[in-house]
């Protein structure tokens, strides 16, 4: 995969950087600024080697027009606070106004670019449309930098097209995410242990079935165990059920023990009288969920205190492990303790860690743990995925 070293000197010359800032945002202000932190690497050499510099991103999911509530506007305020240097924020993507700001831009000047989701053409399935929008992209650049990980799974403008467009290669976020997974996937230190979570099986059916031949222990949780659990028999109440995948998780759990891969269920799940932070709520054995004051009407929200140990035991005795999805509702004080059990237990080990990206780098955070605690925390949650299912991903091909 090219580097920016392949692009030789960067003097002077203006360079359009794919960034992944899509950060959560409650009321206009960003609650995690991690993604805006793992860009910064990249950012800081463009500067050092005197590139001028057009950041461009997505945020949210808009429709292919302008929503302020997506703007990146907020993002731009705190890059620059966290940069310690002045980031000009342009409020459209392409246009007078983004053409005079770039063509004003000094070297290590930076730009950042609104929404690329504001234009229908960046993630658009028509082939001649996107490319419209990505040879708009180009004429603000002579030089490419893919480094939003977070999007190198998708074919969009400004992750595929516009590598075709520019001498394109990875930024230092691209190429460290790549080393991680590699290392995960061709040359893991073993034990080797993988820890799943999340709302829903059907999210992570090519991962369990890549892995299941590579790693010696699976953990599960969160909302996706109440389908094994049913799987193997046991009544789940009101919780949280993918009927249509009973048939796939039984034949994964076969597959697991021809291979003498250990997949270790929950003993133990929390359950609850609603879905809320205040919901009446107790512990009960992961097999008799139906038991519990609510009877069938309970749903499971957290895995008990029990099965919290439980896994951060194998965490402790693994060395390399790799989570993807929160253990319970973390975002509810009392559902959050199987999540921040396995958060411990990945920060305390001496092994190799990564946290997967997505709502599972969400949590660590939310729930207090800096990111020096473990050994890699992934910006690109569904990226990561589908590398780790064996795919080809487009925005990774491209800079082949």
């Amino acid at each position: 995969m090219r580097t920016i070293e392949s692009l030789g000197s960067l003097t002077d010359r203006t360079v359009v950087v794919r960034c992944d800032l899509n950060v959560p945002l409650a009321d206009g202000v960003i609650t995690d600024d991690g993604r805006i932190r793992a860009s910064l690497t990249t950012i800081r050499e463009l500067r050092e080697a005197g590139a001028k510099i057009v950041l461009i991103s997505h945020l949210g999911r808009p429709k292919g027009a302008p929503e302020e509530r997506y703007s990146l506007r907020p993002v731009a305020a705190r890059m620059a606070e966290l940069l310690g240097a002045p980031v000009q924020f342009v409020a459209e993507t392409v246009g007078e106004a983004a053409t005079a700001a770039v063509a004003a831009l000094a070297p290590g000047d930076v730009v950042l670019l609104e929404n690329l989701r504001f234009n229908p053409g960046e993630t658009s399935k028509d082939d001649a449309e996107r490319g419209a929008f990505a040879a708009q992209l180009a004429t603000f650049g002579d030089a490419f930098v893919s480094d939003g990980f977070g999007v190198v799974h998708r074919r969009q403008a400004s992750v595929y097209d516009l590598a075709q467009l520019l001498p394109s290669a990875a930024g230092r976020l691209v190429a460290g995410e790549l080393e991680v997974l590699q290392r995960l996937t061709d040359t893991p230190e073993r034990p080797y242990t993988v820890v799943l979570g999340g709302s829903k099986v059907s999210d992570k059916l090519g991962v369990i079935s890549h892995l299941i031949e590579r790693v010696d222990t699976i953990l599960v949780g969160g909302g996706m165990l109440f389908t094994f659990l049913a799987a193997q028999g046991h009544a789940v109440g009101a919780s949280l059920l993918e009927a249509d995948q009973l048939d796939t998780v039984r034949g994964y759990l076969a597959t697991a023990a021809e291979r003498g891969v250990t997949i270790v269920l929950p003993s133990d799940v929390v359950v609850a009288e609603a879905f809320a932070a205040d919901a009446a709520h107790e512990v009960v054995a992961a097999d008799a969920i139906e038991s519990s004051s609510f009877g069938a009407a309970g749903l499971g929200l957290d895995i008990g205190p029990e099965s919290a140990a439980a896994f951060a035991e194998v965490i402790a005795g693994s060395r390399t492990v790799f989570w993807n999805g929160p253990m319970g509702v973390f975002e509810m004080e009392a559902f959050a303790g199987g999540t921040r059990a396995v958060a411990q237990a990945l920060a305390d080990t001496d092994g190799f860690t990564v946290v997967g990206g997505g709502d599972s780098a969400a949590a660590v955070r939310a729930l207090g743990f800096t990111d020096d605690r473990f050994g890699h925390i992934s910006t690109g949650g569904g990226a990561s995925l589908e590398f780790l299912e064996g795919k080809t991903l487009p925005g990774l091909e491209v800079l082949a």
